[in-house]
């Protein structure tokens, strides 16, 4: 299979790449993991691809006690190795195999915005946001916009981001104090989608209260996010009630890989292990 043809732009910098994008009905490129086979198999034929890997500054990430600012070209194994952030760790050892995960990019899986993906779901149960630039023709320069994760994902491969903008970074905020993590899913087979899955922030307040939310991914139009509130001292038959919660307020679709009742079942049997295993290990983070 052969993509169909397109105009290449391989801008140097971000002023030219901006301008670009403001100039042509383009795909951005970066990692192509998931950009290329979609031109091979037809499911996109932009006119112009904009290939931002020569553009410098978009490579690197920063660790602040707030949270981890990972930009448009830090590789999922790149970010995976740092280990700055444990539930963005995690979810990346999910991500495909390694070979994928040595080219792919984490803020192009976002942009992707594949509801089967294990990036907008940490990005979502965080509350964390993407930040995009576009080019301010009447000012002569970029225009920045924090977009947050509940308004970034449109809908199924569709973002907030404008034709003319490119997102250049996206920030994951640190847990909690006394916050532990988790992230559970079921696939066919090692680096497939996942059938369902589900990543769990639990916060353990000093009284051992625990406060709960989590997001799924493979049963929604987008990431599935679940705020479960201030839930007490939770024991077994806490988390069960609580992951029933989460698993009723997924719609999953079925298809050829698993009915509709078997994801949401998988919801909820993954719901409470994430929960309870993020509460685990947030009452050692506080020490209880």
């Amino acid at each position: 299979m052969k993509p169909p043809p397109f105009e290449y732009h391989a801008p140097r910098d971000l002023g030219a790449a901006l301008r670009t994008l403001a100039e042509v009905d383009g795909k951005v490129l970066a990692g192509g993991q998931s950009l290329i086979p979609m031109l091979n198999m037809r499911l996109a034929a932009p006119a112009h691809l904009v290939d931002i890997n020569r553009v410098g500054g978009l490579g690197a990430s920063e660790v602040t006690p707030e949270g981890v600012r990972v930009g448009a070209l830090a590789r999922h194994a790149e970010v995976e190795r740092a280990a700055a952030h444990p539930l963005l760790t995690r979810a990346l050892k999910l991500v495909a195999h390694p070979v994928i995960r040595n080219r792919g990019t984490v803020v192009g899986s976002l942009v992707h915005a594949d509801p089967a993906a294990e990036l907008p779901a940490v990005l979502a149960v965080l509350g964390g946001s993407v930040r995009a630039a576009r080019w301010d023709t009447a000012g002569g320069g970029p225009v920045l916009r924090e977009v947050p994760a509940e308004e970034f994902f449109v809908g199924p491969m569709e973002s907030a981001l404008g034709p003319d903008e490119l997102a250049v970074s996206a920030f994951f905020p640190a847990l909690p104090e006394g916050s532990g993590a988790a992230f559970e899913e079921v696939s066919r087979r090692h680096g497939d989608y996942a059938l369902a899955g589900v990543c769990a922030v639990v916060t353990v307040g000093a009284d051992g209260a625990a406060r709960a939310r989590a997001a799924c991914v493979g049963v929604g139009a987008g990431p599935v996010v679940v705020d479960l509130g201030e839930l007490g001292p939770v024991r077994r038959a806490g988390w069960k009630a609580a992951a029933a919660l989460v698993r009723e307020a997924t719609d999953p679709e079925e298809d050829i890989h698993a009915t509709a009742a078997y994801r949401r079942h998988l919801v909820g049997v993954l719901a409470e292990r994430a929960l309870r295993n993020a509460a685990r290990e947030g009452a050692a983070a506080r020490g209880a």
